[in-house]
């Protein structure tokens, strides 16, 4: 078994517990967790490229002008830069994927600091129309190979509503994705109530990608910042915008988020112990706290060990759940893992394409 320890050197950001399901997907008894795998730049490469029938929901890129920001700003901050990154390249990125056996990936741009680099509202703006029209750019020149879940700054509501009707009626987006939070804001802050109702209107999938959070970087008791923080502010964001009433108000929002869904899997009960009795829970949980949990959809993206995967379809049922690799971070055949897990012919189909093209239905072509 692969040490996931060794394979993370990535320093920040880039991701009803009833009995659903798990009785007809019994793991294997006693299995062990199993690392997220080697690192992307050092995993030995398979002989023979499979066959491309997996989506990968969680897929990051670099334009070279967000590379060159992000390489000084972790200079700036004494940060070692993660090979992978660095080496990223297009056509690296395809070549993986063939073998890998993944036929389409999902891209985004959600790691720290995602695409504020101190510019402020006007140059975030910018930055963010610069990753989306490389990211569509992609998209052409390889047709069926690449999605998007376009980059949006947040940072300025009249602009980021002007970037959502660019992203999704000129570059036809299959989403947009956001970070965990803008600035210790998390997305139940009354802040982004005019972009979520408009995301809502649209009926849009928003992917939801977490961060280290400024606030919480120190917080890390010697790890790396994302080892604890990163998956801490997913469910950060998810109970905010539980709490906030925002499930409840943007119900036509299709919400995926990042790495099984974090830590939520495993405090799920223990928020509906808090709230789920309340007199008001029907306002902002109109079907309980765990039926909303239920409702949202969860990649698996450096998330398939046995321990993780278990507790999230103890809270979901298979539909919600997506392939994600978190590439180039980690390894780009994560599906061996959930292969080991019991998990029948079926639902390794729906996961590993059939969850993403329920979600994104251009994606079936």
């Amino acid at each position: 078994m692969r040490n996931l320890a060794s394979a993370w050197n990535h320093l920040h950001g880039c991701a009803c517990c009833g009995t659903s399901g798990l009785s007809r997907r019994q793991f294997v008894g006693g299995a062990l967790a199993i690392g997220a795998a080697a690192a992307w730049s050092g995993s030995p490469a398979p002989a023979l490229a499979l066959e491309r029938t997996l989506i990968d929901t969680h897929h990051h890129f670099y334009p070279p002008g967000y590379q060159k920001l992000w390489l000084d700003y972790e200079d700036q901050r004494k940060i070692p830069h993660y090979a992978g990154q660095v080496a990223w390249s297009k056509q690296k990125a395809i070549e993986d994927m063939d073998m890998a056996g993944i036929r389409t990936a999902m891209l985004s741009v959600a790691s720290t600091p995602g695409v504020w680099f101190d510019l402020g509202p006007e140059k975030a703006g910018e930055l963010a129309r610069t990753c989306n029209d490389f990211a569509a750019e992609m998209m052409r020149d390889h047709p069926g190979r690449f999605g998007l879940f376009a980059t949006l700054s947040m940072l300025d509501v009249d602009r980021t509503l002007k970037e959502i009707e660019y992203v999704l009626d000129t570059l036809r987006a299959d989403g947009v994705g956001l970070q965990s939070n803008y600035g210790d804001k998390w997305l139940g802050n009354a802040a982004y109530k005019q972009v979520f109702d408009e995301l809502n209107r649209r009926k849009a999938v928003v992917y939801v990608h977490p961060l280290v959070a400024s606030c919480c970087a120190q917080l890390s008791v010697g790890t790396f910042p994302a080892v604890i923080e990163v998956p801490h502010d997913t469910t950060r964001t998810v109970t905010s915008l539980l709490l906030s009433g925002g499930f409840a108000r943007w119900r036509d929002i299709a919400w995926l988020f990042s790495h099984a869904g974090g830590t939520v899997p495993m405090m799920a009960g223990r928020i509906d112990a808090f709230y789920g009795a309340r007199p008001n829970v029907k306002e902002f949980a109109p079907d309980g706290i765990l039926g909303e949990l239920k409702r949202l959809n969860y990649d698996t993206a450096n998330a398939t060990s046995a321990p993780a995967i278990a507790a999230l379809m103890k809270l979901v049922p298979v539909s919600r759940v997506t392939y994600g690799t978190d590439y180039p971070y980690f390894q780009l055949d994560q599906m061996k893992n959930l292969e080991q897990f019991g998990l029948d012919a079926s639902d390794l189909k729906a996961i590993g394409s059939e969850n993403a093209i329920r979600l994104i239905p251009r994606l079936k072509a």
